[in-house]
């Protein structure tokens, strides 16, 4: 079994690090730079960053985050929000991204999948996936910052974005982002069914059983968290020492 991968996520909004809870209720909480390199001492495996507010000028100070902490972290950096086009790969890329996450973009235009996989390798295209359950029990993607229900079956979009090329799903709960109440084991499962690619599981973890639950009892090749990490109530050492008295391969 491959080692299961602890990522810490950085929210970022005008270059610096914020949080919310269930994509609301934002605050500033530090220096993205200072974030990673801090992450990447405690033994994080990956770091994501998700530009929350990404117009043209904000992606220009995302580059410059992203090249910034290039220079000083050596794990692997994904960044994402905001990503429209091949030239956006391209920017983020150069900047010192090792891949990059598409959300609302590839759902509007699924070739995104196709030509940035084609281009840079499926290896750098993450497609992010913002899910809410709804009354049927199925699940929808939401987008623009999951202010807008798609109607499109998040688990059926997963499957898809696979078939086009994705190298990863980053795949979000809205129900139990920022709650601490654990992720969103179903959605995992029914995501992780359909897909041969690793699955990213996102929102929710509040507690070290938390995270080796999710390796339990899902499929999910790497879990996501944010403000237990940044607000120190956890380290990404804690997370894994936890991890391998519970048996789950990690890197030490």
């Amino acid at each position: 079994m491959l080692d299961k991968r602890i990522i810490p996520c950085l929210d970022v909004r005008d270059g610096k690090v914020v949080k919310g809870i269930n994509f609301v209720g934002i605050r500033e909480v530090g220096d993205p730079v200072e974030c990673a390199e801090e992450y990447n001492r405690q033994g994080a495996d990956e770091i994501v960053f998700l530009d929350i507010t990404a117009t043209h000028e904000h992606r220009k100070t995302m580059a410059d985050v992203v090249r910034r902490t290039a220079e000083k972290v050596f794990v692997p950096l994904t960044v994402g929000g905001g990503i429209s086009t091949i030239e956006d790969f391209a920017t983020m890329l150069r900047a010192g991204a090792d891949k990059v996450s598409v959300n609302s973009a590839a759902l509007k235009n699924p070739d995104l999948i196709a030509q940035a996989a084609d281009k840079f390798g499926s290896q750098c295209v993450v497609v992010a996936i913002d899910a809410r359950k709804m009354e049927d029990g199925s699940w929808h993607a939401y987008v623009a910052g999951g202010r807008k229900d798609t109607g499109i079956d998040a688990v059926w979009w997963a499957k898809r974005a696979c078939e086009l090329g994705a190298g990863e799903i980053l795949l979000t709960s809205m129900d139990t982002d920022g709650t601490k109440s654990g992720f969103d084991l179903p959605l995992l499962n029914a995501v992780c069914e359909v897909v041969n690619i690793p699955v990213i599981a996102s929102g929710g973890c509040g507690t070290l059983e938390h995270f080796s639950e999710v390796f339990e009892k899902t499929g999910a090749d790497a879990a996501l968290a944010a403000s237990l990490f940044h607000y120190r109530e956890l380290t990404v050492e804690q997370v894994k020492e936890h991890l391998h008295a519970h048996h789950i391969p990690v890197r030490l």
